[in-house]
């Protein structure tokens, strides 16, 4: 399956982006999903997953109560909605196949798209 994520840019602290991924192939509805961000200098980080259904979600501490992931397979499409940012959320943003944190800070990716949090 092929990716491809939008929605990022400039944010101010306290506010809220949308990020989306759209996915090629019939068979995204088959797939777990997952964020992760890469900052400049530093390691990935997962930031959430979903499970294929959508039914089981996971997080980061760093994004929990702040980040939503949601997915609607009419559309081969997942999200991730982005609320009270900080600074520190400043990152190149991917979404990839997976579940597990391991599993998806060491996919692809694709095209990833950039987050800025700055005042």
């Amino acid at each position: 399956v092929q990716l491809q994520a939008s929605g990022g840019g400039l944010a101010q602290p306290g506010g809220s982006l949308r990020l989306s991924c759209a996915a090629s192939g019939r068979t995204f509805r088959l797939y777990d999903m997952g964020w992760f961000r890469q900052a400049p200098g530093k390691e990935r980080e997962f930031v959430a997953a979903i499970t294929s259904s959508g039914f089981y979600t996971s997080y980061a501490d760093s994004v929990k109560g702040r980040f939503t992931i949601s997915r609607d397979n009419t559309r081969n499409t997942v999200y991730l909605q982005m609320n009270r940012l900080k600074p520190e959320d400043t990152a190149v943003y991917y979404c990839t196949t997976g579940y597990a944190p391991s599993t998806v800070v060491s996919g692809t990716g694709g095209q990833g798209t950039q987050v800025t949090v700055s005042s």
